[in-house]
């Protein structure tokens, strides 16, 4: 490591140089998450799907429950849009960030 060049980097004004880990430098860069994707926040159990492929959906509508934790979650359109893709059955269980359904907004 000590062959290796001092990064630079900015916190507000103030600059630092420091020497960057294997780890950090192999990081997964961070992607901003697709609006139009509704993900599983947690691991659960797909219990009902309310909605159907192509079906106009109204924001604060409920699209799926996902029980996880025993407790009966209920999954919402965030806004106005038609649902283009359901990735989920019911009874099937979802692991975190499962893209659940895609929505194209209005």
């Amino acid at each position: 490591m000590d062959n290796e060049k001092l990064e630079s980097f900015r916190v507000y004004i103030a600059e630092y140089k420091t020497k960057l880990t294997k780890k950090f430098r192999e990081r997964k860069k961070w992607t901003p998450p697709n609006p139009n994707h509704i993900l599983a926040v947690i691991p659960g159990t797909i219990l009902d799907i309310l909605v159907k492929k192509n079906q106009h959906v109204k924001e604060g509508e409920i699209l799926l429950i996902l029980e996880a934790m025993k407790m009966e979650n209920r999954v919402i359109m965030p806004f106005d849009g038609t649902v283009t893709s359901i990735n989920v059955t019911k009874g099937e269980t979802v692991p975190k960030k499962h893209i659940m359904v895609e929505i194209t907004p209005d």
